[in-house]
């Protein structure tokens, strides 16, 4: 089981930066991951779309939920600024992570002030 966990996490980290390169949005989040393989979980950094948008983790949290997925772990650990850690279970399908990439990066491109004033 850890082996398809940190399988997981690395193809789900891999997948949403492709996701958002492909899309456009790559400027708005900073990859928080210090080495190239991560174990079975990993972070974000949304510091750079708070910066240009005024969003940061907790609204692209709120999006998330908003989309039916339950929100990554936000400000911790508290190193990285605006961080999310993504923690995707070992037995997620190859189809649920490039869905929750998906959606990860819509929410990327959503309207400012709809994720500011979600509930």
């Amino acid at each position: 089981m850890s082996e398809h966990a940190v399988l997981n996490a690395n193809y789900l980290r891999h997948k949403i930066i492709e996701e958002a390169n492909e899309q456009g949005v790559s400027h708005l989040f900073a990859d928080g991951a210090p080495v190239d393989v991560v174990k079975h979980e990993f972070t974000l950094s949304m510091a750079p779309m708070k910066e240009s948008m005024g969003l940061g983790a907790m609204d692209v949290a709120k999006g998330l939920l908003d989309k039916g997925y339950m929100a990554p772990t936000v400000y911790f650990p508290l190193v990285v600024p605006e961080c999310m850690m993504i923690e995707p279970t070992e037995t997620e399908s190859k189809e649920v992570l490039d869905e929750f990439a998906r959606k990860f990066v819509e929410v990327l491109q959503e309207d400012a002030d709809v994720l500011h004033n979600a509930p």
